[in-house]
């Protein structure tokens, strides 16, 4: 089992969404966060005072899918999440050692 995290721009959201439940993902956390990479934020100006935005908004995607599902799960994020411009995001990926449901009890690949 995978544990697969993207950092991504917030109006991509619904893409993603889709394109996960076209390829069988179930379940999905979404966490609104911020923080910043290569582009280290930017300038705005508001009411004529200009003020440096150092953390951007971001939206942190959180599923767990079985071995099988990773490559796919990771290219349908990819694929919805382009854009071509700087803070497009990261996919992160990582083995998923237990996964328990409270409710039933059910372990493994059967709880996700």
């Amino acid at each position: 089992m995978k544990f697969v995290t993207a950092i991504i721009k917030p109006f991509k959201l619904n893409d993603i969404r889709e394109s996960l439940t076209a390829i069988g993902v179930t379940g999905l956390t979404v966490t609104e966060v911020k923080g910043f990479g290569r582009q280290k934020g930017h300038t705005e100006i508001y009411r004529g005072a200009e003020y440096v935005v150092e953390f951007l908004p971001k939206l942190k995607i959180e599923a767990a899918v079985a071995d099988d599902l990773a490559e796919k799960t990771v290219e349908a994020i990819r694929k919805a999440a382009h854009t071509g411009q700087i803070g497009d995001g990261k996919i992160f990926v990582f083995d998923l050692e237990h996964i328990l449901r409270i409710r039933t009890g059910e372990t493994g690949t059967s709880a996700i």
